[in-house]
């Protein structure tokens, strides 16, 4: 089969809205995750047993199993017991909820690698918990943050088609629907890789960025 070009260009304005879409669930996602580790972190930090134990085990469940289930979980079991949500709304949540036990872990890690002698010579200092790990622990746990949450955010681009699973009209399905309608699927498959490659060289970059930033601080 021949890529035939004009079929390709005609086919482009839409799967470009559809890529809007999946860029737009992804950052939101990204953001959620970020926001979410960081208080499951917390948590975890806090040191109490009631908290520590049962947090601990969901996030390992929550990492032990696929990130579809989930998706599955809220869109059709959740309401049954209150909790309605829409296509994209489930989507984000899922994604949010399952990278943001991952990012915790990457603040637990990043955050052990930090000696305690750090926080002594901030007690010396007469420095407050809170603000020795805003102005001493947190600019020397972002070097360790900042590569791996950029990895995780490439993957999470790359997760978006499981949405597709409860009819949201991502970038995959848009051009799946496109095939199925022309016959042809070279073309709008072709461009659905390119598109994808292009956010993902994207955030790439822009994660390199970020890294040398860090580094500098």
């Amino acid at each position: 089969m021949i890529f035939d070009w004009q079929f390709a260009w005609s086919i482009l304005p839409k799967l470009a809205r559809a890529a809007e879409l999946t860029f737009l669930i992804t950052l939101v996602s990204f953001f959620a995750a970020l926001a979410g580790g960081l208080l499951l972190f917390g948590l975890r930090m806090s040191g109490r047993p009631a908290i520590v134990r049962p947090l601990t085990w969901t996030i390992d469940f929550i990492r032990g199993t696929p990130l579809l289930v989930q998706v599955f979980f809220i869109y059709y079991v959740a309401p049954n017991y209150g909790l309605r949500l829409g296509p994209i709304e489930t989507g984000i949540l899922a994604m949010g909820l399952h990278y943001s036990c991952y990012m915790s872990e990457i603040y637990r890690t990043a955050f052990q690698a930090v000696g305690k002698g750090q926080w002594e010579a901030a007690r010396a200092l007469g420095l407050t918990p809170l603000r020795t790990f805003q102005k001493v622990i947190w600019p020397q746990m972002w070097p360790v943050v900042v590569p791996i949450s950029g990895t995780y955010l490439v993957y999470m681009f790359k997760d978006t088609p499981i949405l597709a699973a409860i009819t949201v009209r991502e970038l995959m399905q848009v051009a799946a629907q496109i095939g199925a309608d022309n016959f042809r699927y070279m073309e709008p498959i072709t461009i659905v890789g390119a598109l994808f490659l292009a956010m993902s060289v994207a955030a790439a970059y822009l994660t390199r960025v970020l890294e040398r930033k860090a580094a500098v601080r």
